[in-house]
């Protein structure tokens, strides 16, 4: 193996797998750090999907170690910590907090912060990280009930979640190429920084990037950071395969849509499906705190659509969202959501169902975990991002698409199904 990654969310860790895999390494998935057992033959790239972003930063910094752990026994060369291109933290952590344990761990004196992802809007300039054409801090992610972002500076968004010195590499000094980025490189370490922020506006200056940290043992930043990490393997005579991913086939059987996330383009989306003529089924957190609706009730009205594929969703308008959390706790409302959409899941398959788009980072990560779904095989792409994904070592093997809440355009749902077939 000459990559590992480690994820801090499942839709994050698929959109990596996604990037590495078209890049032409053979990569794989897997929900949770991998087994004693787990086979790393014809492997180049695993991706570990862990669910670290939210909870308390000890426990990330944990988790983030077990991963390294594993994936430097099995013989990693090079370590992605990959994160949110909205880089979707509070104060306390964790990208901070892991990013410091990392680092020490494998004894390194410098990495980067470059969550940049430009093909889905996220690009970074002067250290500031926007998203389409807002500052981070104006944009929907100001509203997010998990991460709220008012701030666009990485420098300070990272500085605040770590004590090792935060500094940056401009755009102006991308454009002149990676010798450039490396010379950069070398004064902040003779400043005593140990973190940059690295500016990247378009695929090309991440290209420039990933050749310049070719020698860093820790990378950090979203899935765009990966785009040039491949190339380097392949110039040092390490990969010499660029087939990606191998042959996808997707399991038979009945499908169906669970939406847990309340971003803006996952409710363009619902909108766009359900004038489309979409069945759709909305749960509110109050009602399933009331005991008002229950997970078969949603399941038997699933199963009796056999025209289209029906969708079942809890996003609402951020109004909504602050009322539940007013009154069930900002964590028991979205635990209450996922637990229930992850019920409703497993009751699907039970009858027949193997084939889930879900949209929404713990809504996905819940989902898989009650599937049992413990590694995935990376398919071909729907939107920037996201993938169709095949269940590995299962009985009852599933199609997934796991679909972080701010990407896919308006029309994914529909686009999902076309891919597919």
């Amino acid at each position: 193996m000459l990559l590992g990654a480690i994820a801090d969310d499942l839709t994050g860790a698929t959109d990596l797998a996604l990037t590495l895999s078209r890049e032409g390494m053979r990569t794989v998935q897997t929900v949770g750090v991998p087994p004693a057992d787990f086979d790393f033959t014809d492997i180049d790239a695993v991706v570990v999907a862990l669910k670290s972003r939210t909870i308390p930063a000890a426990e990330a910094v944990a988790l983030s170690l077990d991963a390294l752990s594993c994936l430097v026994g099995a013989g990693a060369r090079q370590i992605v910590f990959k994160y949110c291109s909205t880089f979707d933290s509070t104060q306390a952590g964790n990208i901070g907090p892991v990013t410091e344990a990392l680092i020490d761990a494998l004894g390194e004196d410098l990495t980067i912060v470059c969550p940049a992802f430009p093909t889905n809007g996220r690009t970074v300039y002067r250290g500031h990280l926007f998203v389409g054409d807002q500052l981070l801090s104006e944009s929907p992610m100001k509203d997010h009930p998990l991460t709220p972002m008012t701030d666009s500076s990485l420098v300070r968004l990272m500085q605040a979640q770590t004590r090792l010195p935060v500094g940056l590499v401009t755009r102006d000094t991308v454009a002149k190429g990676p010798a450039a980025v490396r010379d950069a490189f070398a004064r902040a370490r003779a400043g005593g920084q140990s973190v940059v922020v690295v500016d990247a506006i378009t695929d090309d200056d991440l290209r420039v990037i990933g050749e310049a940290i070719a020698d860093l043992r820790l990378i950090t930043g979203g899935s765009g950071i990966a785009l040039g990490l491949p190339e380097n393997f392949r110039r040092s005579g390490l990969l010499d395969s660029d087939a990606g991913s191998r042959r996808f086939e997707a399991p038979g059987g009945r499908a169906v849509m669970l939406a847990g996330s309340c971003s803006t383009a996952t409710r363009g989306q619902i909108e766009a499906a359900i004038a489309a003529g979409t069945p759709s089924f909305t749960i509110d957190p109050l009602a399933i705190a009331d005991g008002n609706v229950s997970p078969q009730e949603i399941v038997d009205r699933v199963a009796s659509e056999t025209d289209r594929v029906p969708l079942v969703y809890s996003s609402a308008e951020p109004d909504r969202v602050r009322a539940a959390q007013a009154r069930l706790g900002r964590e028991r409302a979205g635990e209450l959501v996922e637990h229930f959409l992850a019920d409703v899941a497993v009751s699907l398959r039970d009858r027949g169902f193997s084939r889930f788009l879900v949209a929404g980072g713990e809504t996905s990560g819940a989902v898989v975990g009650a599937l049992g779904v413990s590694a995935l095989l990376i398919g071909p792409e729907i939107d920037p991002g996201v993938p169709w994904t095949h269940s590995l070592g299962d009985e009852r093997p599933v199609a997934l698409a796991l679909k972080s809440g701010n990407f896919g355009g308006v029309d994914f749902f529909s686009k999902a199904w076309k891919v597919l077939a």
